[in-house]
This record gives C-alpha cells, sequence and structure tokens, in this order.
C-alpha cells in the first residue's frame, strides 16, 4: 500500500481549493524591524515586514535581548525539564508573578504556547467543574475551540458580540449548572472588540464564569499593557484572563491568570501543563524584562496607534478596500482565494512587501484579505510605499476598489 498517495491526496485538494500554505523564509536583523531579509529560490533580497505579531517591536528591544543573553550566559539554554522535574527556573517564578501583577490577579500559570494555555487551560477548567456548560462566541480561535472540544463538555455557540444571542442561551440553562463563557478581547482578522462589561453582566445575572483571550490585546491597550480589560477598567470582572508572550512582548510562550484556587487546579490536573518541558530561563528573563518597559513605557502603544490610524487613512484615501476597524488590525478585502495568494506573491516578488495571504479556514470563503499589522517602526515613506504597491497589485488582478469591494463581502 502506498502511505504516501493518501497525504498527496490531501495536500492536492488544498492546492485545488487554493489553501496551500507557503512559507517564507526570513530572517528578522535586530535593529532594522520591519526590515528583514528573504532567503527567496532567487537569492537573497530585503523586504518590509507588514503582517507580524511582534506588534511593538519588543523582540528587537535592548532591555529584552540584553535579559536574554545575560540569562542564557549565567544559567544555559534549556529549562532542563517539566515543570515538576527540574523546570521550574527561578526567572519562570518571576514572570509568573509579573503576569499576575500585570493582569490584577492572585496568580498567573506559564505554558510553552498562548495556544497550548487555551488549549489546556480551557479544557481542565471546563472538566473540573461539573456538567459545564461551555458557551463559545462564534468566531473565538482555534485554540479556544479545540480545548472546548477536548474538554468534552456540552456546548452552545453564541453569535459573535451578540449579547442578546448569549443571554438568550444563558437563560435557557439551568440555573445551577456551571456555565463557561468564552470570548475574546480583540478578534485578530476583523479587528473588533469584545462588550466586555456587557458578558460580565451577564455572567453575573446568570452564574457564569468568564474566559477571555487578551493575546491580541496584551502590551497594546490599557494604561500598563494589561490588554482591553485593562483598558475598559474590566479585569477585575474576568474570572480567566489568557494571553500570549510571543505578539506584543515579542517572545514566546502563554498564559492564564485568575484566582488562586483556580491557577493551583489546572497547574495540577492540565495534560498540556503537566506533561511538556518548561520554558527556557532565556526566554522568561527576556519577557519579564518586555512586560516590565511596556508597563512603565507608553510611547511604543502611542507611537503603534498612530501608525495603525495613518495606514487607514492612506489606504483609504488610496481607495483601497479596508475593512473597519476601531483597533490596530488593519485587514483589506480580497474576497478570492486565489488572487489573495497572487496579490501576496505579487507584493513580495514585485515590491519586497511581505503580507501573508488570509484564507480558509482562518476566515470564511468569500472573505479572504490581506491583514496588516503596522509597528511604531513603520514610518511615513514605507507607509506611502505599501499604499502605492497595494493599488499597482489591485491594477494588475482587476480587484474591486473602496466601497464597492465591501460592499460585495
Amino acid at each position: 500500500m502506498n502511505y504516501n498517495e493518501f497525504f498527496n491526496v490531501a495536500l492536492n485538494q488544498l492546492r485545488d481549493e487554493r489553501r496551500y500554505r507557503v512559507f517564507a523564509d526570513l530572517e528578522r536583523i535586530a535593529g532594522r524591524f520591519p526590515h528583514a531579509l528573504w532567503h527567496s529560490p532567487e537569492g537573497t533580497r530585503d523586504v518590509v515586514i507588514w503582517c507580524s505579531n511582534d506588534y511593538l517591536g519588543m523582540a528587537q528591544h535592548p532591555k529584552v535581548i540584553g535579559a536574554m543573553v545575560e540569562t542564557a550566559t549565567r544559567m544555559g539554554t534549556g529549562a532542563g525539564g517539566t515543570r515538576n522535574i527540574a523546570g521550574t527556573n527561578h526567572p519562570l517564578v518571576e514572570l509568573e508573578r509579573e503576569l499576575a501583577d500585570l493582569h490584577g490577579k492572585p496568580a498567573a500559570l506559564v505554558f510553552t504556547s498562548g495556544y497550548v494555555s487555551n488549549q489546556t487551560g480551557i479544557a481542565t477548567i471546563a472538566k473540573l467543574l461539573p456538567n459545564c456548560l461551555l458557551l463559545s462566541d462564534a468566531l473565538n480561535h482555534n485554540s479556544m475551540i479545540e480545548g472546548i472540544r477536548q474538554s468534552g463538555c456540552e456546548r452552545v455557540i453564541w453569535r459573535h458580540n451578540d449579547v442578546a444571542h448569549l443571554e438568550e442561551l444563558l437563560k435557557a440553562a439551568d440555573p445551577k449548572r456551571p456555565k463557561l463563557i468564552a470570548f475574546e478581547s480583540l478578534y485578530s482578522m476583523d479587528g473588533d472588540v469584545a462588550p466586555v462589561h456587557a458578558i460580565c453582566d451577564l455572567a453575573d445575572k446568570y452564574g457564569a464564569m468568564t474566559y477571555c483571550d487578551e493575546v491580541h490585546a496584551v502590551g497594546m491597550y490599557g494604561p500598563r499593557g494589561g490588554g482591553i480589560c485593562e483598558r475598559d477598567k474590566a479585569m477585575d470582572r474576568v474570572d480567566v484572563l489568557e494571553g500570549t508572550l510571543a505578539k506584543a512582548f515579542g517572545c514566546l510562550g502563554g498564559y492564564i491568570a485568575g484566582s488562586r484556587e483556580m491557577i493551583d487546579a489546572v497547574r495540577s490536573y492540565a495534560p498540556g501543563f503537566i506533561f511538556t518541558t518548561a520554558l527556557p530561563p532565556a526566554i522568561c528573563a527576556a519577557t519579564t524584562a518586555a512586560i516590565k518597559h511596556l508597563k512603565s513605557s507608553s510611547w511604543e502603544r502611542e507611537r503603534h496607534q498612530d501608525r495603525a490610524a495613518r495606514v487607514k487613512a492612506v489606504l483609504n484615501a488610496a481607495g483601497l478596500p479596508v475593512m473597519p476597524s476601531d483597533t490596530h488590525i488593519v485587514p483589506v478585502f480580497v474576497g478570492d482565494p486565489e488572487k489573495c495568494k497572487t496579490a501576496s506573491d505579487l507584493l513580495l516578488s514585485e515590491h519586497g512587501i511581505y503580507i501573508q495571504p488570509i484564507n480558509y479556514p482562518t476566515v470564511p470563503r468569500g472573505a479572504e484579505r490581506l491583514r496588516i499589522t503596522p509597528s511604531p517602526y513603520h514610518d511615513d515613506a514605507l507607509i506611502d510605499g505599501l499604499a502605492e504597491a497595494l493599488i499597482d497589485v489591485w491594477e494588475r488582478l482587476g480587484l474591486p476598489l473602496g466601497q464597492r469591494a465591501l460592499a460585495a463581502e
């Protein structure tokens, strides 16, 4: 039996649906971000990255690099084991304290990635609540969906950001039944924000726990970078706050923060925490340096918002179909998977601009887009160059502009 043929059939299906992913071989150079080197089959060339999740450029910050180098020199590279087997290094303990302080919670728990913190965090919390009912926003991230599935608990989906629908589902549930409402504070594909206080009002009314994914907001919003919940003064109302260390903080890992009892229970029961190697001390020290810096420095957040606003203004003025967003996410609507991929390829090969296409299943079919994420280091010249490049690509592909394109969405 030719087993590889089964894999080829699956891969060809992705290619036929224009969903086959091609990775760009990029070499980011500290001090030059958003510039990077692209190692293509034709050779190496300079490109500008316009879709990085290193939103604030903290991966190249001298304090962050310095903390990593110093700690690696002093403590070595790896953690040496799982958290239970020699892996609980002191920088990791300090990082968890820093995260708990960031969110005003008694405790925090660090995982190897933001994906794992959602997947194993939600599953474990729900399993520990007898006969738990999970209420999930329709646009929750795949990591949250997988956590909900792995819990084995009953789940219902509420329409995206529709608190009236959420209340219908809560009202229909047994008042004595444990309930967990799972949602994101900032949805990364559309850039819209959850009505956190309204959700918490319903949780209070119907006796539900709340679990909020802040991965695209921590470091970015709030006086100290605590996220949308800090900005909206709702941190104390949300039971579980989840975040990543790999976006605004420029490092690696994920975490949850909440009550001491809940954190201890997840620490004690979660397979995705117990049976995996801990984060290395150098990564933990670098992340702590990034968090501490962003707690006291507002320049990065203010400059970032300024850059995002300018990108939206320039692209809108050029007639490009910028999807409305009140946050730093700048989605440009394409609506066709093949043209979305071709647009990305042309931007990279012809203009030295790297923007990854966003196709199904990340977004629904027919909602394909280019997702632009400005940073504090994208200057006016780079923004103007982006607009010119996008106009050229739009014209070459015969893509509709402005409101006409958005109306067809």
